[in-house]
């Protein structure tokens, strides 16, 4: 330790021995092909530049990259990130295309749909990963308190996924960020007080009484720069007798009236020059001049005194400390920062740069100017081209206070709320979306205003509200739009169906649905998912049936861009007209579509809808591939999600210890939240685990709780196991009444898994001849569907029925077949429910696991990338899917050989189990 300390104060950094130390073990660890992260935070003053320059100096023979926020570039997006990739970019043939092609969108090399910010992170983590394969990287971000928004979030992205890359990323900030928190991180405070006062004696070269050095050091709390600045503020004899120490204030407030009082005494044109120079962010020496120039300043007038070593003239343009810039702009008066940005926007060049001229345009402008918002809405078009959604919003919201037009207002306010909701900020959205309301110089921007605000409060949460406010917007924009109308209906249908709204809502939409005029030039998938939605509710499933099915078909080709809007509510097409085939096809070909599309938040929401039908099938493999692909997504977007595949996989699976913990706190955290859809889900979930575990009188009222959920399809999916068990608690009056549900539900459709279901749920409430023959048309229909759970249940529940009816022998085939289904399933609890049946007819049975074998060694994560290059898949094609870098998929994968003792990638075809060919897999 005393070596590291010695080394550091060689490089001027007197008291700073551990954290150098910790430093010199990041740099290590990178030069050995590991990736660290590490988030350098503290008071303005403490040091953090200095060991980010620290960790520089000590990378010989790595590559370092270094970026700065700054304040007056935090609307503009991804100009952070940029300044650190711009030397990398010659490297960007190297990405996949569509990463490759996000980057270029965001740097504005190419023109394209903007591309999601989580793409754009998995874009920059692959070149990071792809410049660091010959030499170690090192990345360095100062005042990372000031990067713009995207830079901050697609920066905390790849930092969480650092593994396998010889890549280092250090970022200093003041305070832990929003993006940045659970990363690892290194709090500097202050010098300890004998290195504190070694480096006020240092630079204070006349006597100071003890007293008064120890007051300096306690009211700087060892603060360095603190130390250097304040001794110059104060004369030699007011320092000497304590009589001029500042009183209480805080801290970066004293040291920024250290700087103030060195401004002051500057020459005017020198004041003039610190103030451009704080103005521009960029730090261009020739833009500064120019600006100056327009101004009167010139070199001779600006620097004859020179500028007290606040600034630095070179290369670059550089403030001694970035609160020598604050206190610069913070102090000017407010027409003399209005004359510096109108100097520094005539002087940048509209083609090269037009956001930065038209972000100092704005500033200088103090009253409403058309021209000024037109460059504006213009630059809020630009960022939102290159995925820059937060700098479009701040951009929109400026052009709308600088709008002269109301009518021009009221527009720009609505493209400002829909930007500010997609950028996550619910209350700049509805101040956007209230003033335009109050500008709205039609009823059609009225309307507007009110479908914005449906969304908004869509957006804040299910609740009972949204549905509502959304089918009052649809029926206002039926004469203006009737597209629009078309899919604000599908979109409150949806909210209410799905949300927490009540069936009074449900029926209220669905009634206005059926009123619509028939579309011209014949029906779309849109509104044959409209018709039929409408019909289900109005008029009874058979209604329904003829436009639902056309719907079915009709979604198996569509364009993305207008699914996208839409796809999340008609996922359930198939489901509520029992289609076990093609149930899972729209949500595969959705999450196709999204993937492709880049519209990478949406994604978990098809992940689930996918992961429901294959959980439903038996392929539990792929449906924990799909959890993990679903949570890696989560983990990226910020965005939580209601764990629906997880809950039903877990309950099916028997895991009983982890399913009742996932069930309670999904019913505390989404009641709690209104999301009564994942209640709705939970209590489906306990009640499939507890009739698997026979504990039936808890899986009665989970499964009546869950049918009379607003969620239509799950509701009807839990009457099954109402029927049971009622059946098994002696509850003849819910059993029939279930079983009365049940038939309205399934009977008019004349599917397997439709007629199956309610074969054997007659079957348990039938006498005996009636019961065996429709036990055994269950399991003739179920054997026609992918749902092997569901047939297995069919074998164990005519089992146990013929055992008690005293037939052994054929009990004991069908509850042996019912047992080997379970375990190759991995269904625990109706395994050992089978079992259990099997002795009691005086066969001897020994418990066995499923047929994972050592599959089942892997973690989600590995079992996902197992399965995706078992299918052919390239580590590139997974890093992609997975949000991690080739590199890091090449780690996992030497973990999975040795976990299943192979050494290739054919083998994997063995080790695992086989591919399910009733849907498309995971990837």
């Amino acid at each position: 330790m005393a070596q590291r300390k010695r080394g550091s104060e060689n490089a001027g950094l007197l008291g700073r021995g551990p954290e150098c130390d910790l430093l010199d073990q990041l740099i290590a660890a990178v030069r050995v092909g590991e990736s660290r992260v590490l988030v350098v935070h503290g008071a303005p003053g403490v040091g953090k530049s200095a060991l980010l320059d620290y960790a520089g100096s000590s990378a010989t023979g790595m590559r370092v990259l270094r970026a700065v926020g700054v304040e007056s570039e935090m609307e503009l997006a991804f100009a952070t990130l940029h300044q650190l990739c711009a030397p990398l970019l010659d490297r960007l043939e190297n990405l996949p295309e569509p990463q490759r092609d996000a980057l270029k969108t965001v740097f504005g090399m190419r023109g394209g749909t903007p591309p999601e910010r989580f793409l754009v992170g998995l874009a920059v983590l692959s070149l990071l990963s792809d410049a660091s394969e010959g030499t170690p990287l090192l990345c360095v971000v100062d005042d990372a308190q000031w990067m713009d928004r995207a830079s901050a979030q697609v920066l905390g992205f790849v930092a969480r996924r650092l593994l396998a890359e010889s890549v280092a990323l250090v970022l200093g900030s003041r305070q832990r960020s929003q993006d940045l928190l659970g990363l690892p991180e290194l709090e500097v405070t202050g010098l300890n007080a004998a290195d504190a006062h070694a480096l006020l004696a240092s630079v204070t070269h006349v006597r100071i009484d003890q007293q008064i050095r120890d007051r300096f050091v306690a009211e700087t709390r060892g603060n360095p720069l603190a130390l250097l600045e304040l001794r110059r503020e104060l004369a030699v004899t007011r320092t000497a007798g304590g009589f001029g120490l500042l009183d209480a204030d805080t801290l970066p407030g004293r040291i920024e009236q250290s700087f103030l009082a060195r401004i002051e005494g500057l020459a005017e044109h020198t004041r003039l020059l610190l103030l451009i120079a704080a103005a521009e962010p960029v730090g261009d020496p020739s833009l500064i001049w120019r600006a100056a120039e327009r101004l009167g300043v010139t070199p001779a007038t600006a620097l004859a005194s020179g500028t007290d070593g606040l600034l630095e003239l070179d290369v670059r343009v550089i403030f001694r400390h970035p609160l020598v810039r604050s206190a610069v702009y913070g102090s000017a008066k407010e027409e003399d920062r209005r004359a510096v940005h109108l100097a520094l926007a005539e002087v940048t060049d509209v083609q090269a740069d037009p956001d930065r001229r038209a972000w100092h345009l704005a500033s200088a402008t103090a009253a409403p100017d058309e021209s000024v918002a037109a460059e504006l809405e213009r630059s809020a078009g630009r960022a939102q081209a290159r995925g820059g959604v937060a700098a479009a919003a701040a951009f929109l919201q400026r052009s709308v206070a600088l709008t002269v037009d109301t009518s021009r207002r009221a527009e720009r306010a609505l493209a400002a709320a829909d930007a500010s909701l997609r950028a996550g900020d619910i209350e700049a959205a509805r101040r956007c979306a209230d003033l335009a309301d109050q500008e709205a110089q039609s009823e059609f921007q009225r309307v507007r205003a009110d479908l914005t605000r449906g969304h908004i409060t869509f957006a804040a949460g299910f609740n009972n509200e949204a549905p509502l406010m959304l089918l009052a917007a649809a029926q206002r924009l039926e004469p203006f739009d009737m597209d629009l109308a078309r899919e604000t209906y599908l979109v409150a249908w949806g909210s209410a169906s799905f949300g927490a709204a009540n069936r009074d809502s449900l029926l209220a939409i669905s009634r206005a649905m059926r009123d619509l005029p028939a579309p011209e030039g014949g029906p779309r998938a849109l509104d044959l998912v409209l018709e039929g939605y409408a019909l289900l509710i109005t008029d009874g499933r058979s209604a329904a049936l003829p436009a639902l099915r056309k719907a079915k078909t009709a979604l198996t080709d569509y364009p993305v861009q207008d699914f996208l809007k839409w796809g999340w509510a008609a996922c359930g097409v198939s489901a509520l007209v029992w289609e076990d085939r093609f149930m899972p096809g729209t949500p595969a070909r959705a999450v196709e579509a999204v993937r492709a599309a880049g519209a990478l938040s949406e994604l978990p929401i098809y992940l689930h809808a996918l992961g429901i039908p294959v959980s439903l099938s038996g392929e539990f493999a792929a449906a924990s591939a799909l959890v993990a692909q679903s949570d890696a997504v989560a983990d990226a977007t910020g965005v939580p999600m209601t764990q629906h595949t997880r809950l039903l996989l877990t309950a099916m699976q028997g895991k009983e210890d982890e399913a009742a913990a996932l069930i309670a706190a999904t019913i505390e955290e989404a009641g709690a939240s209104g999301q009564l859809n994942g209640v709705a889900s939970a209590h489906w979930a306990a009640a499939v685990l507890y009739n698997g575990l026979a504990r039936y009188g808890l899986a009665l009222p989970a499964a009546l709780a869950t049918t009379r959920s607003a969620n239509l399809i799950v509701s009807q999916w839990a009457l099954p196991e109402v029927v049971e068990a009622a059946a098994r608690t002696g509850d003849d009056t819910a059993a029939r009444g279930a079983l009365e549900g049940l038939a309205d539900a399934a009977e008019p459709c004349d599917t397997d898994w439709a007629q199956g279901i309610l074969a054997r749920c007659r079957a348990l409430l039938s006498a005996d001849d009636a019961a065996d023959d429709l036990y055994r048309e269950a399991i003739e229909r179920l054997g026609r569907t992918i749902l092997r759970p569901e047939l297995a249940r069919a074998h164990l529940l005519f089992g146990e029925w013929l055992r008690r009816d005293r037939q052994r022998a054929e009990a004991r085939a069908h509850l042996r077949t019912a047992y080997e289904m379970f375990v190759s399933i991995g269904m625990e609890a109706f395994a050992e429910r089978a079992r259990r049946e099997l002795l009691a007819t005086g066969e001897t049975v020994r418990k066995r696991k499923n047929g994972a074998s050592a599959s089942e060694e892997l973690t989600a994560q590995e079992t996902q990338i197992a399965l995706l290059v078992r299918d052919g898949l390239s580590n590139p094609e997974i890093g992609a899917r997975l949000f991690l870098s080739p590199r890091t998929v090449e780690w996992h994968l030497r973990k999975i050989f040795a976990k299943l003792g192979i050494s290739s990638r054919r083998e994997l075809g063995d080790a695992l189990p086989p591919a399910p060919a009733a849907f498309p897999g995971p990837g």
